[in-house]
């Protein structure tokens, strides 16, 4: 698992595009979290009709299935953002100077690239519901309460879209930084030691006293 890191800021012209996209970034992760808490009120509400009404929710199941993807790819940009997605920290932990520059762009480059794929595939995905004269055309419903899939196909595209954006970033930030020999280059996370961990939590700590 990823551990805790910081993205730098300064005054360059990359580190305004990484704040600018920032805030939808957050947006999209404050939605994604809404569905999660969402889930417990229709959880409740189904139990509870059900036990005490014996009429659950309709189409609770059907609910649930159309939530999945703003809650598993809404907030995806967010956390690549932070560095909090899975990697090998084991390896990383141990490279510095270039030689870390140089793997974080070829993995990044790579994740892009297979980004772009699914986000193309994603979208001829979405666009298939509306064009049924093109081949695996489909106007999906859910089963019980027929509600119509392609706002959850939608998403898809769209997260992975914003996630393409945050990569691009973070492809320059790399670079840069390995071009140019930086320690520590603004618009990337970057891994911070224990002691860094330590002061910032004390630092967040004395900000809500």
């Amino acid at each position: 698992m990823a551990g805790a890191s910081a993205v730098l800021e300064d005054s360059s012209l990359l580190s305004r595009l990484d704040r600018a996209l920032l805030p939808l970034e957050r947006l999209m992760a404050l939605i994604s979290g809404l569905f999660v808490f969402s889930l417990m009120f229709l959880a409740a509400w189904s139990v509870g009709g059900r036990k005490f009404f014996g009429a659950p929710l309709m189409g609770y199941v059907d609910l649930i299935e159309m939530a999945m993807p703003f809650i598993a790819i809404l907030g995806v940009s967010y956390v690549q953002r932070e560095g909090g997605h899975i990697r090998m920290d084991i390896l990383v932990g141990n490279l510095h100077g270039r030689l870390l520059w140089l793997f974080e762009t070829i993995s990044i480059l790579l994740i892009l690239l297979l980004m772009l794929a699914l986000t193309w595939g994603a979208w001829d995905h979405f666009d298939r519901s509306f064009d049924c004269a093109r081949p695996l055309c489909s106007r999906d419903s859910t089963i019980d309460i027929s509600l119509p899939l392609w706002p959850a196909k939608l998403v898809v595209p769209v997260a992975f879209s914003v996630l393409c954006l945050r990569l691009l970033l973070q492809l320059v930030g790399y670079g840069r930084a390995l071009v140019l020999g930086l320690d520590r280059p603004a618009a990337v996370p970057l891994n911070l030691s224990v002691e860094e961990q330590a002061r910032a939590e004390a630092i967040h700590l004395e900000g809500h006293d």
